[in-house]
């Protein structure tokens, strides 16, 4: 049996593309999420940060905000202090340009390794204050804040050498410019 253009009719093809879209409609509506079971925020990811090169450690995470809410509601966050403080508060409000917010704690000292540190976070709504999400996780950091030196090794924007920092002291040989010319 040969095919042949001609013998198809236009109510086949009508026919065939409905079916085709009601098999298609089927499946979005079988595999669709309901937005009203999935929390406001998502906690993507947490780790630590240690920047040697500005003298830098601190540890955050980030939350995608998975539900509508109001404009200029915010997330807020409280980080343990390692050195045995008061938890560190730092807030972010949410704008209608992202759904993806970045929140970390301020400069710390006194980081241990494998020991882990408490976050909690909460979204609060725009206006009446209700929180709309709650939860608590901890972070982890796999080495201690040693590595971090006590004093910036580069300043300014161009990663220049800190001219406070000891004549004898060693850097690797990449950061005192073997491996570039000069």
């Amino acid at each position: 049996m040969v095919f042949r253009l001609r013998d198809v009719s236009f109510k086949n093809v009508v026919f065939g593309l409905v079916s085709l879209a009601g098999v298609l409609f089927a499946v979005g509506l079988l595999t669709r999420e309901e937005v009203a079971d999935k929390p406001y925020l998502k906690i993507a990811g947490s780790g630590f940060i240690f920047n040697y090169r500005v003298a830098d450690a601190y540890y955050g995470f980030t939350a995608l905000v998975q539900k509508p809410v109001k404009n200029y509601s915010r997330i807020e966050a409280r980080f343990e202090d390692p050195s045995g403080g008061p938890p560190h508060v730092v807030t972010r409000k949410l704008t209608p340009r992202s759904k993806r917010y970045g929140l970390r704690s301020p400069p710390l000292r006194g980081i241990e390794a494998q020991r882990p540190y408490h976050v909690s976070v909460r979204l609060i709504q725009n206006g009446d204050g209700t929180v709309l999400f709650d939860d608590e996780f901890t972070v982890t950091s796999q080495i201690s804040d040693g590595v971090v030196p006590l004093q910036p090794l580069t300043i300014g924007p161009g990663y220049a050498r800190n001219p406070e920092l000891p004549d004898g002291w060693a850097a690797p040989a990449s950061d005192r410019g073997l491996d570039h010319p000069k």
